[in-house]
Order: structure tokens, then sequence, then C-alpha cells
């Protein structure tokens, strides 16, 4: 399958979609989910097009994980979170909703884990999570 360069991940990288940042570099961005499974749920995303881990060039990968353990350790810190689901969900039949890779950290329990992408988060507690987090990273 081709990379489809009109995802959403794809146009909030081209920034024709807003986005609640919280990390980016020339490689990688970071934002929160507008649809959490919990508080402070962050995406963490590389530039490079690729739709699954799969698709996605080694070192790229590489590069995303040490950003994706910088996020996390971020959001230990900024919400005193006691734990993280890390999710990366490859391909549609593993529930993969957007066709650009992307790897979940969620300040929860595998136990207590919302159900994926079921609906909107109140944008302002978002942002409110979004700046400790980066507050964090500082």
């Amino acid at each position: 399958m081709a990379y489809d360069d009109q995802n959403i991940f794809a146009r909030i990288l081209r920034g024709e979609l807003p986005a609640i940042k919280v990390y980016e570099d020339d490689q990688v961005l970071a934002f929160m989910d507008i649809m959490p499974q919990a508080d402070g749920h962050t995406l963490v995303i590389p530039k490079t097009p690729a739709i699954t881990l799969l698709d996605l060039d080694p070192d790229a990968a590489a590069y995303t994980i040490k950003i994706v353990q910088k996020i996390a350790q971020a959001i230990e810190t900024g919400l005193d979170a006691q734990g993280i689901v890390l999710m990366q969900l490859s391909g549609a039949s593993a529930g993969q909703t957007v066709p650009h890779v992307h790897f979940h950290l969620i300040p929860t329990s595998v136990h207590e884990l919302g159900r994926h992408a079921a609906q909107m988060g109140d944008q302002e507690k978002i942002k409110s999570f979004a700046e400790k987090i980066k507050a964090a990273l500082s």
C-alpha cells in the first residue's frame, strides 16, 4: 500500500491541521491525542512518511524511540505518572486508525485503559497536560 500524504498526521506535519505540540525537531513530532484514552495521552510520530513500523527506516525508528523515551520521562515527571502504557499499532487489523506510524504514550495502567479513539477530549484540559509535559522537558 502506498503512503497517503493526505492522512491526518501528514496534514499536521505540514501545518494544515492544528495539534497541541509538546516536542518537535527535524525528525519527530510529539503532540497530545485529542481523543485520549487517559489524561496526558501523547502521540510521537516520525516525520518520515511510513505507514507502519515495518515501513519505517531503521535509523528513523531508532531515533523515534529515543524521543519516545524522552517524552515518556517528561510525562512521568510532569504528570507524576506512576506508569505509562506504550502502544504501537501496526496495520488496520491491529487497530491502527491513522496510516502513519505512531507511538501512543498513555499514562495509565493497561487495566484502566480507555477505549481507543472513542470520544473527543476537553481541549483546555489537554492543553494543560501539554504545558506540564513541556515544562518537564525543559
